[in-house]
């Protein structure tokens, strides 16, 4: 039977009676509770009569603050402590005093045989035991560590038990559902599809059954949700259905899918068993009665992909740390989905990628091969023409070689694009033959010698004398030889160039190495991509199609060589061929007998061409290549000017500067440089009416020259129109917006280019006769301000003079000396107005006011102003607070002007009774200068055009004087000649004050 509690209890009820009960003091809330309680309606009898054994047992439990637990007796009656009473949870208090197999009956499964075993004089002690205890009105699963030790009574025998126990269940479960999370997160990342994440999530029920009994996985699509995975529960069930329809929330479903997709967040759905009946589920005997719907979200969707039902434990509340598991669970799920979508998408953009690869390789094929078919068609009469036409003019000559040299070129691209995606497509059918690779490899090399001796650089070819025959084609050997040094030429603009041909044990190695630009270091990975260039770096020429070393790898590939790149940026770069010697690595098809072409072919002499192009002064010899002259619509018949427009042209192509040339020098100077350096260069030393130029160019580009000449003042107003390969809205807006006159897209006609000349040379010398007449009115009304000031000037100075003359004489009455004062004090003003009628002329037509910077003492300035002040205003409070300032470079007499108008204007728009203040403070860089009145605030709406000129207050204060508005924007000048601020704070109550900041040095 359970103990009853007294109801009526004496003033000592809470504490030991004196009759020896001491031994019961104390114990907290358990403590108060043994001492209320009527322990004489138990087994145990009234406390009075305990053993002195129990009573002993009974005050260290109480004492203690380790979870203790006495069962004392036959009948097992157990008493605890406060640390003790979180284990009993809603048994207590009737717990208190109860029998201890009849209040954890649930336990005694796992417990009974220690129990049994300490009743019969055995100790034991179990660590992390997993148990079910009905202490919140369900089998609870929960985790103790404990020991049983029997307690002698006063005969020697085991009067009880002490029981000191941990609960250590959040401990366990954490471990466990790590442990389980941990495990399915390896397996989910093996997974590469959807189903393979769903599958491994199934599969891995068994390692977190005990927290989740079931689990079901549906994917969505559409308004349909399709289960894709089950574990722990029958399918085809209605809490198991195939499918579920989501698209109107008030469908009926087995499963409240429509508000979970509604939040995107997790909902929880109780009282399964009336949804369903009860659920055919393990680990327990009892049916789950709730779950969660989880929503599985990728990282880059807004709404589900798909969501999880997921059963809670019968065995476990949902609290906290429960929760937070199935947060975790979700995370794992959704990470492992979002690597998987993620590599689908990859794997899709690769499979795109090579498909377009693919595309692009037969269009450059397809393409390349039609050009051909013109090209030979305009190639064939041009040679013609050029073999048989001795009796062609000069000039009609020099265009058809103008013609035929950039056909060649045209030709020779568009060769190299059909070889490259020949090679690609698997199309090209090579001819090995054993070779002499010395003598081929000099021949190829040494046809390059002219032009390097041109650009000025050395030239070294070293091949060994003998050397056992090479397997290579003839044709392509020629074709990676002559890129590579075409390419060494290109990006060395001094130095020296070296082709070398040396054996290295069973291979054959060709390097060429320049001393030239260099690749920086983070391009090296890239240097051998197709299309990829090396924006940054600085050759003779911007020209190519990003495809030379490409191909070059691939005919080196073909040979099973290797191609490989040393290169220091500023230093130089050095390229590696590696061959094998023998034939074992080609193919026996692809091996011919027979001895190799002699010499090199005509591929030399097109590389050897081109490269000339690239040098300074190329296009000397191409100054007669124009068209038939555009007499009668030229600009020089338009044009009104006396003068000849001077151009200067910046094209890294030597044809294309000699062809400008001769289209433009009809009409105008021409001058022509290489590149955007040189083009700046030749505009300081002479500017130019216009400059055309090219975008792409070495050392600097178009961009880069136009921001350069923007940024210069004497250069900015130079127009520039830039001539562009890009076409395209976007590419003509971003050169606008760059700063450029006009963009001209390549090729472009001939009358085109000359109208737009003419235009853009006729709207500058406009601009520039615009400003000439206005500098001209300027002076003009500078000149003007000047007389009249000076006209007004002399006959002030005259009432000045004669008013003092009359004042030293003594002998004017009061009246008269008042009208005296009077006239000098008008006269005063307007001799100030002038003055700042003066300085507003020279300030707003002169580019700003002028100062002359000396060493001055800021304090020293300041006091004399406002002496000066206190003479016109006598009858005024000035204070002037100032520290120790430093001495700076400023103009004297305009700080002179600026502190009198501030401290006049504060003097003018204040109550005569109130105090003007003047502080000056300063720091190593500065000096700060404040004006204080306790005016009327100024309005917001004047502050902000304040320091503009005609402006005036309306403030109150003294207003008898007048003035033209100019006072404050003549001292905001002042200030700003100085590279100081100044700003004003006005508020209601409290005044106005102006702050001036002037650093100590200009």
């Amino acid at each position: 039977m359970n103990p009853e509690y007294s109801t009526a209890r004496g003033p000592g009820a809470d504490s030991p009676s004196p009759s020896g009960l001491d031994w019961l003091a104390g114990g907290g809330e358990m403590g108060k509770l043994i001492r209320a309680m009527d322990w004489s309606r138990t087994p145990l009898g009234p406390v009075e009569s305990w053993p002195q054994s129990l009573r002993t047992t009974v005050s260290l439990c109480l004492s203690s603050t380790f979870p203790i637990l006495i069962a004392w007796g036959p009948e097992h009656v157990q008493i605890y402590n406060d640390s003790y009473r979180p284990i009993c949870g809603e048994k207590h208090p009737q717990s208190m005093g109860q029998r201890f197999r009849e209040c954890w009956a649930s336990a005694l499964p796992a417990v009974g045989g220690v129990f049994d075993r300490a009743q019969q004089g055995e100790g034991s002690y179990i660590e992390n035991l997993r148990m079910f205890l009905d202490r919140y009105g369900y089998l609870e699963e929960a985790f103790m560590t404990f020991s049983f030790s029997p307690i002698r009574d006063e005969s020697g025998k085991v009067g009880g038990l002490f029981h000191p126990i941990t609960e250590v269940t959040e401990k366990m479960l954490s471990a466990r559902r790590t442990q389980a999370l941990r495990t399915l997160s390896e397996r989910l990342g093996k997974a590469k599809t959807l189903q393979q994440i769903w599958d491994a999530t199934v599969a891995s029920h068994d390692d977190y059954a005990l927290d989740l009994p079931f689990l079901l996985i549906y994917q969505l699509e559409g308004t349909t949700a399709h289960r894709v995975g089950a574990a722990g529960l029958a399918t085809g069930t209605p809490a198991a259905p195939e499918r579920l329809e989501t698209g109107e929330p008030q469908a009926p479903a087995a499963w409240p899918v429509a508000r979970m997709l509604q939040s995107c967040q997790t909902e929880q759905t109780d009282a399964l068993d009336q949804r369903f009946g009860p659920l055919d589920c393990g680990p327990y005997p009892e049916s789950p009665t709730s779950a969660l719907l989880i929503p599985i979200i990728p990282s880059g969707m807004s709404a589900p992909l798909a969501f999880l039902v997921a059963g809670v434990s019968s065995r476990r509340a949902m609290d906290s740390t429960y929760r937070a598991f199935y947060e975790q669970f979700e995370t794992t799920v959704t990470t492992a989905v979002s690597n998987v979508r993620a590599y689908e998408q990859e794997q899709q953009r690769a499979a795109a990628l090579a498909e377009i690869d693919r595309a692009k390789t037969a269009f450059f094929s397809n393409v390349s091969h039609e050009f051909r078919t013109p090209l030979t068609l305009m190639l064939g009469p041009l040679e013609e023409s050029l073999s048989t036409g001795e009796g062609l003019p000069p000039a009609q000559r020099e265009r058809q070689q103008l013609i035929h040299r950039n056909a060649l070129r045209l030709l020779k691209l568009v060769n190299s694009l059909l070889d490259f995606s020949r090679i690609e497509a698997g199309r090209v059918k090579a001819a090995y033959r054993a070779t002499d690779l010395p003598k081929l490899t000099a021949d190829v090399a040494s046809s390059f010698r002219s032009a390097m001796e041109k650009a000025g650089l050395q030239y070294h070819v070293t091949v060994p004398d003998q050397l056992e025959p090479v397997y290579v084609d003839h044709d392509m050997w020629e074709k990676i030889v002559l890129n590579l040094i075409s390419n060494a030429f290109k990006f060395t603009l001094r130095g020296e160039i070296e082709v070398k041909l040396a054996l290295l044990g069973d291979r054959v190695r060709l390097s060429v190495h320049d001393t030239g630009t260099g690749i920086p270091e983070s391009e090296l990975p890239r240097i051998f991509e197709r299309f990829h260039r090396v924006e940054s770096s600085q050759g003779r020429t911007f020209e190519g199609t990003g495809i030379g070393l490409a191909l070059t790898q691939e005919l080196v590939k073909m040979h099973g060589g290797t191609l490989s790149v040393q290169s220091t940026q500023n230093v130089g770069s050095t390229f590696h061929i590696d061959l094998p010697l023998g034939h074992d690595h080609i193919p026996a098809g692809h091996i011919v007998s027979g001895s190799a072409p002699a010499g090199p072919g005509t591929l030399s002499a097109s590389f050897v061409e081109e490269a000339l192009r690239w040098l300074p002064g190329a296009e000397e010899a191409l100054d007669a290549a124009a068209p038939p002259a555009l007499t009668a619509e030229a600009p020089a018949a338009r044009a009104v000017q006396s003068q000849r427009p001077r151009v200067l042209v910046a094209d890294d192509n030597a044809d294309m500067r000699g062809y400008i040339r001769s289209l433009l020098e009809q009409s105008c100077v021409v001058n022509t440089v290489p590149d955007g350096e040189a083009a700046y260069e030749a505009l300081l030393e002479a500017p130019p009416d216009l400059v055309l130029s090219d975008v792409m160019m070495p050392r600097l580009d178009g961009f880069g020259l136009i921001q350069k000449l923007r940024a210069n003042p004497k250069t900015q107003g130079i127009p520039l129109i830039l001539l562009s390969a890009r076409a395209g809205e976007e590419a003509r807006i971003e050169g606008l917006q760059a700063g450029a006159d006009d963009y001209l897209v390549k090729p472009f006609h001939a009358r085109e280019l000359l109208a737009r000349v003419e235009n853009a040379v006729r709207l500058a010398r406009e601009r520039l006769e615009r400003e000439r007449q206005a500098q001209e009115r300027i002076e003009l009304e500078q000149q003007l301000i000047g007389i009249v000031s000076h006209d007004l000037r002399n006959p002030i100075s005259a009432i000045l003079m004669s008013t003092s003359f009359l004042f030293r004489l003594g002998t004017l009455d009061e009246k008269s000396a008042k009208v005296a004062t009077r006239i000098q004090a008008s006269a005063d003003r307007a001799m100030r107005m002038v003055r700042d009628l003066l300085d507003f002329t020279q300030a707003r037509l002169g580019g700003g006011l002028r100062i002359d910077r000396r060493a001055a003492e800021l304090q020293h300035i300041a006091w004399l102003a406002i002496e000066d002040v206190k003479l016109a205003h006598p009858e005024r409070d000035i204070l002037f607070e100032a520290t120790d300032m430093r001495t700076g470079e400023w103009d004297d007499d305009r700080l002179f002007q600026l502190v009198t108008n501030l401290v006049t204007n504060a003097v003018k728009y204040s109550p005569a009774p109130t105090r003007v203040t003047v502080r000056l403070t300063g720091t190593q860089d500065e000096a700060q200068l404040q004006v204080h009145n306790e005016g009327e605030p100024i309005p917001p709406e004047l502050q902000a055009r304040l320091f503009m000129p005609m402006q005036q207050g309306s403030g109150g204060g003294d207003r008898s004087g007048r003035s033209i508005g100019l006072g404050l924007y003549i001292v905001s000048q002042i200030v700003r000649a100085h590279g100081g601020t100044i700003h004003v704070v006005s508020d209601p109550g409290v005044g106005t004050t102006f702050t001036v900041h002037l650093p100590l040095r200009g």
